[in-house]
């Protein structure tokens, strides 16, 4: 069994400020050190049901959060924040599965603790094929052209639902129930993680039936964004295959949805700029 992980952090149990998800934020180790956690409790999940290769994708902020040294399993680790694939870096169609850890709910969604949609400062809405959705959404292009099932996700409530049109089957562990952006109860970890070992378990054997399928995105696809500024929207339009379809909305239309994706993770990368960082 070969398992793909993208792991963010919003989606932990625990987290509830940007201050422990930002590099010199006053919390920001006691959020790496949850996001290890659970982590190593997919992993532990995942051995449990037998041996398997893991490769796990760090996908949050500068994207080098966990330490290496800890990671269970002898799991390899892609680290670094400049990755053509960002997200989903490593995915290709050698992998039996991917799990999502950590995800949030999107910024264009219910509340939902520290919803974003891959950048705030820039995205007010992404929608693939007409229908609003989270960075799990977008992602789900990769999956999608690569035929690899979404076998796991953990998040908050939001996180889950967001998902279900695009990955109905998958296993999915609620580890906190959003109040608000910036408020949740949350589970304690211990419990968490306990939860997601055994999710991850009862998840690898789903692939290892057959039983999922990759996920759900016709093709040709149309991923249509909406920004918080006109200028912003004009600037994604130096990318290639990307078209101005309104004063402050772009979209991305093909058959080839992993070209899709790229020129939106371009476009991640070029409209930083607008946005000041």
């Amino acid at each position: 069994m070969k398992i793909f992980i993208s792991v963010d952090l919003e989606g932990i149990a625990g987290t509830v400020d940007w201050s422990q998800g930002r590099i010199g934020g006053a919390a920001y180790e006691q959020g790496c050190r949850l996001m290890l956690g659970e982590v190593n409790a997919a992993i532990d999940g995942i051995l449990d049901a037998g041996e398997a290769e893991i490769v796990i994708n760090d996908s949050h902020g500068k994207m080098f959060n966990l330490d290496p040294e800890a990671i269970h399993g002898e799991a390899s680790y892609i680290s670094g924040g400049h990755k053509p694939m960002y997200m989903m870096q490593g995915l290709d169609a050698s992998f039996d599965a991917q799990f999502l850890i950590g995800y949030h709910g999107s910024i264009s969604g219910p509340p939902s603790v520290l919803s974003h949609t891959y950048n705030p400062e820039v995205f007010s809405g992404v929608r693939v094929n007409g229908q609003y959705v989270g960075e799990s959404g977008i992602n789900a292009l990769v999956g999608a052209h690569y035929g690899v099932p979404i076998a796991f996700v953990s998040g908050d409530q939001v996180t889950a639902a967001e998902l279900e049109g695009i990955a109905p089957d998958v296993v999915s562990v609620q580890t906190k129930t959003s109040v608000s952006r910036f408020a949740a109860e949350n589970l304690h970890p211990t419990v968490s993680r306990r939860l997601i070992r055994a999710a991850a378990a009862d998840a690898v054997a789903s692939v290892a039936a057959g039983s999922l399928a990759a996920p759900r995105i016709a093709a040709p696809a149309t991923v249509d964004i909406d920004f918080q500024t006109a200028d912003m929207a004009e600037i994604a339009t130096w990318v290639a295959g990307v078209e101005r379809s309104g004063q402050r909305s772009v979209a991305i239309v093909g058959s080839d949805l992993l070209a899709i994706y790229r020129s939106f993770v371009a476009v991640t990368y070029i409209t930083r700029q607008v946005g000041g960082r």
